[in-house]
Formats: structure tokens, sequence, C-alpha cells
């Protein structure tokens, strides 16, 4: 596929799912991917956020083009938080130090991420806080003042009843919990997210190919 064919099937499936055109986004993943690919693939088709999963790459590709926007999309580590500088949104904070560490850096910065929050899957390899760790975790984070815009998920893999499911669960514990961003979905399964909810979708592999 390509970025202009991913877009279209975004926008295709918003419209039977009966939501409004534009609700959701494309995340567009350039883990793995020189700068020519991305210059040649992906950035002559809009303006849509790119996105990062390893700390070293987003500090290389962002300088690259720092007027795009950029979120970060990867497990966090300390070490990391120095890469973040120019990031707009943190899809996976998993533990309340990650924001108290990056509240801490956004003082000297000027500025600070937004966050989502990264809500278990039920697997037992996957992070993420679990869905009852979920309301005292957001009110501590919320505590550090930096923005939680919402939650972020990833879907059992080769298991379409459960991945529905898994979104489903994670749009009405968003709801319940006040929160609007839903970043869930990826190549395989993004269809199945826009149709539970996602506002986010992050997309790599499919706009490369």
């Amino acid at each position: 596929m390509s970025v202009p064919e991913v877009l279209a099937r975004i926008r295709e499936v918003e419209a039977a799912a009966g939501r409004p055109a534009g609700s959701v986004r494309l995340v567009a993943v350039t883990k793995g991917h020189t700068l020519e690919e991305i210059e040649q693939k992906v950035l002559p088709h809009g303006a849509f956020p790119l996105a990062e999963n390893r700390g070293q790459e987003l500090r290389d590709k962002s300088a690259a083009w720092p007027e795009a926007e950029w979120h970060f999309i990867g497990p966090l580590q300390r070490n990391k938080i120095k890469y973040l500088r120019g990031v707009s949104l943190v899809h996976s904070i998993e533990e309340v130090w990650q924001a108290e560490a990056l509240a801490e850096a956004a003082q000297k910065w000027g500025h600070a991420p937004a966050l989502l929050l990264q809500r278990h899957n039920g697997e037992a390899r996957k992070h993420g806080f679990l869905p009852q760790e979920l309301p005292l975790a957001l009110r501590a984070i919320q505590a550090t003042g930096l923005e939680v815009r919402g939650l972020m998920t990833m879907a059992p893999y080769d298991d379409e009843a459960r991945a529905e499911a898994v979104f489903l669960e994670t749009a009405r514990q968003a709801h319940d919990l006040g929160l609007s961003e839903l970043s869930m979905g990826m190549s395989d399964d993004y269809p199945l997210a826009i149709a539970a909810g996602a506002t986010l979708v992050r997309v790599g592999r499919n706009l490369f190919t």
C-alpha cells in the first residue's frame, strides 16, 4: 500500500462507522526507514504526525524535520527522556515515574509533551497499566501538571475477535475517565480500531510497501 491508499481506507472506514470525516488521524510510523524513504514515500502526502519508538532515531529524524509534529510511541526508559524534547505527544506512558521525569525535563525545555496512558491488553508480554490501575494512575499523572489526552493500546495479534474486544473496552474506559484521544490500531488492524472509536492510528509498514 501507500500513504494515499491508507488515507483513503481510513476515510472509507470512518464513513462506514458513521463517524465524521477527519475524526481519525494517521500517525506515520517511520521506524527503521531512512530519511530518503520518508522524504519520498511519506512527506509529499500531507501534514500528519510522524512517530518513532527509538530515542536515537527520533533524535536524528526530528532534527531533519523539526517543523513536523513528532510523536513517541515506544517504551520509555529514563535515558530516553532527553530525546523527547521536540515531541508533542507520548503514546506509551505505563508508569507514573515516566510522567514525573518528563515533567521535570519539561521545566528545563520550557514546554511539555501531552501524554497517552498505555492500557494493558491482557497479553503476558505486553506493557501498560491494568484497567483497574488506570483511574489512580491518571490522577497521579495529572498531578504532575502534564496534560493527559487519552489512552493507547495494542491489540493481540492474529485474533480479530479479541482485538475488537480490546479496542471497545479501551474506548469505553477512556470515555468513563473523561479522556477523548484514543491511539489504537496498526497496519494489520486499524480498520477494527477505527470502528471502535480510535482517533489516532499508528501505521508504518503499509506506508512503505
